[in-house]
């Protein structure tokens, strides 16, 4: 079968490497580089965790999403996983923290809690006195998303995967699985994928009953010189805690200690929307995390990256066949953990046409 697909962030790579994988004839079309530093999929790093507070059926698929990684590690001969753990940290009842906390209790998840002292003493950048607990899940880390694309990059390319990247699709025809390029060039195939991301709208316009764009922004510090080495063997932290939603991916393997938020995210019109970072946006990123980090004065902003992401309604993930095209966002902000499990399934969508699996599966609906 022959498959274009759309878009080569995580889901188009990892649908592309699964179905060369499957034996079929594959065409990735990318409208800037690989990894795209526009794209959702383009920063240096990402997180994988188990705690997802209410969303059971996202919980229970980590498991599958952690074997996925593992049969892309073994094709690509190297694993970009750092597996440096997840911290919770409290600062009231009922906040970001905790209802992560009790989604790992309620699903049975292991972890280690930890009171204020405790904490400060392992990961003296927090402040005691600022939170209720912590805890540590020792499943979970560090996904490099840079370095995945590059070397999902190459391995297509040496099985003879059509790797067109600065390729820009403007025009989709789904009924007959055809995509026009900004060149005037039309490239036709068997079956269409569309993985384009916040650009998925431009193409499917009437899928904004489905989908929203988001912007936000992440920062990368430099902490003070005493607590570079607390960060260099920190854990992912899955929130803050307090009513930020703020999360931070620890400096691992020379990547820089990145810190983003969730309440940072704000609605935009279309994916290059706003895209150069305001000049303020780092330093008021970075305010957001005391508490219960101690000494926010002393880091400093080294790099702000913004971001464009679809979402819908409720978060979970979306999939819709429109004649011989499938559309699927897996993103909700949530999105990249699942990259290579998404990639395995929808291959296996497109070979058994079986849709209803794949939406169950994309929304994590339990049974």
């Amino acid at each position: 079968m022959r498959v274009a697909i759309v878009g080569a962030g995580i889901a188009g790579l990892s649908t592309a490497w699964s179905l060369t994988k499957l034996g079929h004839d594959v065409t990735l079309i990318e409208q800037g580089s690989i990894p795209n530093p526009l794209a959702a999929s383009g920063d240096r790093h990402r997180m994988i965790r188990r705690a997802y507070g209410e969303a059971d059926g996202y919980a229970q698929a980590i498991a599958e999403a952690f074997d996925s990684w593992d049969m892309l590690w073994d094709d690509l001969g190297v694993s970009h996983y750092a597996n440096c753990g997840v911290l919770g940290i409290s600062q009231f009842a009922g906040d970001g923290a905790e209802r992560f906390r009790i989604g790992l209790d309620r699903m049975g998840f292991e972890y280690e809690r930890l009171d204020p002292r405790e904490a400060a003493e392992r990961y003296p950048f927090l402040d005691a006195d600022t939170f209720r607990y912590a805890y540590f899940d020792r499943d979970g880390g560090t996904l490099f998303s840079e370095r995945i694309a590059h070397d999902l990059k190459a391995w297509l390319r040496m099985r003879g995967v059509d790797v067109r990247m600065h390729t820009k699709a403007v025009a989709i025809d789904p009924q007959n699985a055809s995509v026009r390029i900004e060149s005037g060039a039309t490239v036709h195939a068997d079956r269409l994928v569309v993985t384009a991301g916040a650009w998925t709208l431009r193409l499917f316009p009437s899928l904004a009953e489905n989908l929203s764009i988001y912007r936000n922004a992440v920062a990368y510090l430099t902490p003070p010189a005493d607590l570079d080495d607390a960060w260099s063997n920190a854990p992912a932290i899955v929130d803050i805690g307090g009513s930020s939603d703020g999360y931070v991916l620890p400096p691992s393997d020379g990547i820089g200690l990145k810190f983003g938020a969730r309440a940072f995210k704000r609605s935009v019109p279309d994916a290059e929307t706003d895209r150069i970072a305001g000049p303020d946006e780092g330093d008021r990123l970075r305010r957001l995390f005391a508490p219960p980090l101690s000494r926010i004065d002393e880091y400093t902003v080294t790099e702000v990256k913004t971001c464009a992401y679809t979402f819908t309604a409720d978060e979970r993930f979306f999939s819709k066949r429109i004649g011989k095209t499938l559309v699927v966002s897996a993103c909700s902000g949530h999105g990249y953990k699942f990259g290579a499990a998404v990639g395995q399934r929808v291959a296996h969508a497109l070979e058994t046409d079986d849709d209803a699996t794949l939406v169950q599966w994309l929304r994590a609906e339990t049974v």
